[in-house]
């Protein structure tokens, strides 16, 4: 994952509230299972370590969770974890959408056998003045 989707995954996160938090049972089962329900349903989910009674860090946490979840940390912040894991169940439906039609342009009848319009004197007098001053830029 690049540095820019992390950061657009943590914006996404920024308004999230922590679903699970990690005390001092510490990380169970029952616990990744949870954590993996959620991934599941939400792709980006966050919970909170309890810092006084949890038997490990917050990045020790988030590690071990990841990597038995499959998911990647986006952020820890104290005791706050982000993980995201994609599903491509979730995205099924966007592949689904029809495709936008292309609008085609309209062809105008009657044109195709006009002659093309002479420049107007102003055109060629600007012509003209565009060609005199590139003339003297090329002297200097």
């Amino acid at each position: 994952m690049t540095g820019k989707e992390r950061a657009e995954w943590r914006a996404k996160a920024n308004h999230l509230e922590p679903l699970f938090q990690l005390g001092k049972g510490g990380i169970s089962d029952a616990f990744i299972d949870a954590v993996n329900g959620a991934l599941n349903t939400r792709e980006l989910i966050k919970f909170k370590v309890l810092l006084e009674t949890s038997p490990m860090t917050p990045r020790e946490a988030a590690d071990e969770v990841a990597e038995k979840t499959g998911a990647d940390v986006i952020q820890v912040i104290g005791g706050v974890i982000v993980l995201y894991r994609y599903n491509p169940k979730l995205h099924e439906d966007e592949k689904k959408k029809k495709p936008k039609v292309k609008v085609k342009p309209r062809k105008y009848k009657g044109f195709e056998n006009e002659k093309p319009k002479a420049p107007s004197k102003k055109a060629i007098k600007m012509a003209a003045q565009r060609k005199a001053h590139a003339a003297r830029k090329a002297a200097k």
